[in-house]
């Protein structure tokens, strides 16, 4: 909830004024040394170079192809594929060899000997250090350029079917993670009586159950989302092998181990911690699950810190733990957050202690966020034409802004809870209500009554008990103004949740901004682009064939594209056509023509999915059109694409 100190009082009108220019502080010095500049810094690996280069000509046939990156990768069998103009290997098809020297990292593969003239398509694959996988082509030509039918992957190495439940499951593990530890965190550290509340316990499994869950699917789903891209292939013993020996999967691994340790700490949590009853064992109690619990949060917090991000780049023994450090506080905060929202409308007996404790735990956490984050950004962006020109940058501006959204509502929860009355103190204030509630109370049992009718008096005190304490809760307008403020919290915390995973994803700015300057396209970013829409008009010269072919090329970059293409007759009704076939050529390079053959959906209405291109440029859109057996042309537009 609020990031602020506990209450102390009504706040001045000068205090909203101080934590406004501290707030405006705060966000100047993020950006401030954001952009201070430092050493070379990388976390998605970037392609920086090749031997031959993109788009040369050579006089003879190179010995082998060699590919520099931006730092260490993976490799397997296929990483580096080179094809001949017709689609064929024109290399060894044996594993890459690492060709690395000092800080240069760089893999070949060797080329059979006696190469013909022509154009030669080099596809890689690669798993970057921090975990993503990367992918890229371009092309060189022997002797000469010449025409070329290479068919390269239908979808991107990461993509697909598989790369949409794998990211799932990321946003899902990140969401329990901050249920799991947030909501432990607020019953040990604000709010004691929580434990036996049932609703806290479902919050804090359900927490454990999400992170479990999406564990299990991203080490499974890890062999197929770096490789063929196949559900199927999520079962197959070899790859998973191959996965448990990648720094990846050692950590899932790690993680799962942890989460059996989490689960006997939310065994005693919720169970013998919350039946105990004596303050002194109580105290001893609540420091060693204080104690344990960090030690399993922080480990699993490492499970991503290890992985991703923060394990490349420069001073990564200091960014890990510093990453470790900012999970928890986001959890800590967060998952803090969501407990909260729990409490007050599920709970009716929380009190204004635990709701004050929790607003100087969000502000320890508000600070760490500060700290941590600006030393994280220095790193991954490190200049303001990374900052406002990458989708990193633009991410991290998002997130900020964020955060100050959420520091705004927060302030205003921190007034409601300077009002907030204790549910003791308002029954006390209402006799009118406890005397209507104790009238209608059943009466006391005695030793005489039937055990079945004794039960059934227990159980409607019990109901009139609860129904009190709701009235009690529901006629607070202080507290219905925290629940209405926290709520609004929760939502802006989800959305900021969301760009958090979304940045870990994302190729850091500093390393677009290297991949750029060497001339190389990035390979976990395509190129910009845009929607391609051409019209082009036809006749084939017979009875009806006049017409309009209308195309649109999405996302019209670089990568796997979606196509589609209507025919209008000359009265702009749609016209069937019996066949019809594009071809997709960049001159400028030699590359093509790449055929598209694609299926008709609707009268007048083809599409063709995954159609490649391999990379930027402007690309010449040939389409064939036969009208009847023997009416037919060809027509053509240029296209720029990424």
């Amino acid at each position: 909830m609020s990031a602020t100190a506990p209450y102390a009082g009504p706040s001045p009108i000068r205090r909203p004024l101080a934590a406004a220019a501290l707030l405006a502080a705060l966000v100047s010095l993020v950006f401030g040394l954001l952009l201070a500049g430092a050493g070379p810094a990388s976390a998605h690996a970037a392609l920086t170079g090749s031997d031959p280069a993109d788009g040369a000509v050579v006089d003879t046939a190179p010995k082998e192809v060699t590919l520099s990156f931006s730092e260490a990768i993976a490799v397997g069998d296929d990483s580096i594929r080179v094809l001949d103009p017709s689609g064929k290997r024109a290399d060894t098809q044996a594993e890459p060899k690492d060709l690395s020297e000092g800080s240069t990292v760089r893999y070949g593969v060797a080329l059979h000997s006696g190469l013909p003239d022509g154009t030669y398509t080099v596809a890689w694959q690669a798993i970057s250090a921090d975990s993503h996988p990367i992918s890229g082509a371009f092309t060189f030509s022997i002797g000469a350029p010449s025409d070329t039918t290479v068919a390269l992957p239908s979808q991107e190495v990461g993509g697909g079917p598989v790369g949409v439940v794998y990211d799932i499951a990321r946003y899902a593990a990140y969401g329990g993670f901050v249920l799991l530890v947030g909501g432990s965190a607020f019953v040990l550290i604000c709010w004691q009586r929580g434990a036996t509340a049932l609703p806290m316990q479902r919050l804090v499994v359900r927490g454990w159950l999400t992170l479990t869950a999406a564990t299990l699917v991203m080490l499974l789903l890890r062999n197929p989302y770096t490789g063929s891209g196949k559900f199927a292939d999520a079962f197959d013993l070899a790859g998973l092998q191959s996965v448990l020996d990648t720094k990846p999967g050692a950590a899932l691994v790690s993680r799962l181990l942890l989460l059996g340790a989490a689960a006997l700490f939310i065994a005693v949590l919720f169970g013998t911690y919350a039946r105990r009853e004596d303050e002194r064992e109580k105290k001893d109690l609540t420091f060693g699950l204080a104690v344990g619990g960090g030690v399993v949060a922080a480990g699993i917090a490492a499970t991503w810190a290890m992985s991703e991000h923060a394990s490349t780049g420069i001073q990564a023994s200091i960014a890990m733990p510093v990453d470790v450090l900012h999970l928890l506080a986001v959890a800590a905060w967060l998952g803090g957050l969501a407990s909260l929202l729990v409490a007050l409308y599920r709970t009716p007996d929380i009190d204004s202690a635990a709701v004050r404790r929790f607003s100087a735990v969000a502000f320890s956490s508000v600070v760490v966020l500060a700290a941590t984050g600006i030393y994280q950004s220095w790193r991954q962006v490190g200049s303001w034409s990374a900052l406002t020109g990458t989708r990193y940058g633009q991410l991290l501006i998002l997130k900020v802004a964020l955060i100050a959204v959420l520091l705004a509502v927060a302030w205003f929860s921190r007034r409601w809870t300077g009002r907030l009355t204790d549910p003791a103190v308002a029954s006390a204030e209402a006799p009118g209500d406890a005397a209507e509630e104790e009238a209608a109370e059943p009466e006391a049992v005695t030793e005489d009554v039937d055990p079945e009718r004794a039960a059934q008096l227990a159980r409607q005190r019990a109901v009139l008990t609860a129904t009190k304490k709701k009235r009690i809760r529901d006629a607070d307008p202080e507290r219905s103004g925290l629940r209405r403020s926290v709520l609004a919290e929760a939502a802006v915390a989800v959305v900021l949740l969301a760009v958090t995973t979304m940045l870990t994803s994302t190729e850091p700015g500093r390393t677009e901004e290297e991949a750029a300057a060497s001339g190389t396209p990035s390979a976990s970013a395509p190129a910009a682009g845009g929607p391609v829409n051409l019209k082009m008009p036809f006749d084939t010269g017979g009875q009806n064939g006049k017409g309009t072919v209308r195309i649109d090329i999405e996302p019209g970059r670089t990568g796997s594209n979606d196509l589609h293409v209507w025919i209008d007759g000359s009265d702009g009704k749609p016209m069937d056509v019996p066949e019809l076939k594009l071809a997709l050529t960049l001159e400028s390079k030699d590359i093509g023509p790449l055929p598209v053959v694609p299926d008709r959906l609707a009268e007048g209405h083809w599409s063709a999915s995954a159609v490649q291109i391999p990379m930027a440029g402007d690309w010449k859109i040939d389409v064939t059109v036969r009208t009847s057996d023997i009416d037919q042309v060809t027509i053509d537009k240029n296209a720029k694409i990424g």
